[in-house]
């Protein structure tokens, strides 16, 4: 029973749903077509790799991004990703009932709106409904992505995985990594995923569904809300949240070999407004962040500058807009509606 979980991931069948899947937005890129020429070929070339497991990934493509938070992405071959989504079919479904309700990121049906949403109605509860005092312990944790311990990671996996071939492949991905300043400082190679591959993103949840087990069954925290490696907690009394801190801490450390960020990790005043998956969220109002805001006007002034085209900024303006409009933004949206026409005219 446990061998067939890598007999399904290799399949034919779900190879091509995996396909289509990475293809899915990027069909007009190069190494799209270009795999695409020779598909059938190229699909069975790759079953035989996996099946025999002599199926190596291939070198990361490491650049920088900047949206305007510098970022360094590490970006798969295009078969690599095919795999990704293979093997993320199959075993998504096993580890995503066993996380709790409020891990929001890389989920179907959550996300940052559902967060906020989340967020909302915690803050109402605490404060009963903006009437008394309440607190948050917003949390972020320090280097999460290159942090993660692989040994700790695929223990974890192992209590709900017991296919040796799918271990195997999944030490195949974690081990494709390219950094070669990590490896002039001597760091531990067996730490760290990159930014940007869908399985960096699974199991970062696998990871941390620890430490949510933590919070919601042995502190018994009732609002607490978890996107990717920010995580906020609600609550009427600051000392309890400060106890909590301390906890969450020492738990970070002995069983995760994580810490939190020291400038990142704080209680406030949920009167204070509270910053948290891209809003700033005040009592009565909610704010976009002001990096989000600024990555709006950069993407407009390359317009103007000609950096980027009108159909590709009409297309970012539509995205940021179907995501600004949950703040109180009209007057914002407005603004940068009528900086795209008047430029359009201009071109």
């Amino acid at each position: 029973m446990e061998q067939k979980i890598y007999e399904e991931i290799i399949s034919l069948r779900n190879l091509i749903l995996a396909y289509k899947k990475t293809r899915k937005g990027k069909t007009k890129r190069d190494y799209v077509k270009k795999f695409e020429k020779n598909l059938v070929c190229n699909l069975k070339k790759l079953y035989e790799e996996l099946k025999n497991q002599i199926y190596q990934p291939k070198h990361l493509r490491v650049f920088i991004l900047r949206d305007p938070k510098t970022r360094k992405i590490s970006k798969s071959d295009f078969r690599d990703r095919i795999v990704h989504h293979a093997l993320c079919n199959i075993i998504e479904s096993i580890f995503d009932k066993t996380f709790i309700f409020d891990s929001c990121a890389n989920r179907i049906g959550k996300g940052t709106l559902f967060a906020l949403k989340r967020f909302e109605k915690f803050r109402r509860k605490v404060t009963s409904n903006f009437t008394s005092e309440g607190f948050c312990f917003k949390a972020d944790i320090k280097h999460y992505f290159e942090e993660i311990n692989h040994k700790i990671l695929l223990e974890i996996i192992k209590r709900k995985v017991r296919c040796e071939k799918t271990i195997w492949l999944i030490i195949q991905i974690l081990n494709n990594k390219v950094d070669l300043e990590r490896e002039r400082r001597g760091r531990d190679s067996n730490k760290g995923m990159p930014l940007g591959n869908l399985t960096s993103q699974f199991f970062a949840n696998v990871y941390l569904n620890e430490l949510d087990k933590f919070v919601k069954y042995k502190l018994k925290a009732k609002y607490y809300i978890r996107y990717v490696d920010d995580f906020v907690i609600l609550h009427k009394s600051k000392k309890q949240l400060e106890e909590w801190k301390k906890k969450i801490e020492v738990f970070l450390k002995e069983k995760l070999v994580l810490e939190l960020h020291p400038d990142k990790s704080r209680i406030i005043n949920l009167s204070r407004g509270v910053d948290f998956v891209g809003f700033r969220n005040f009592y009565h109002h909610i704010l976009l962040r002001k990096r989000n805001i600024k990555n709006m006007e950069r993407k407009i002034n390359l317009l103007n500058k000609w950096g980027i085209s009108y159909e590709k900024l009409l297309e970012s303006f539509q995205g940021w807009n179907a995501y600004a409009k949950w703040a109180n933004s009209y007057s914002l949206i407005k603004h940068f509606s009528g900086q795209i026409s008047r430029v359009k005219i201009i071109t």
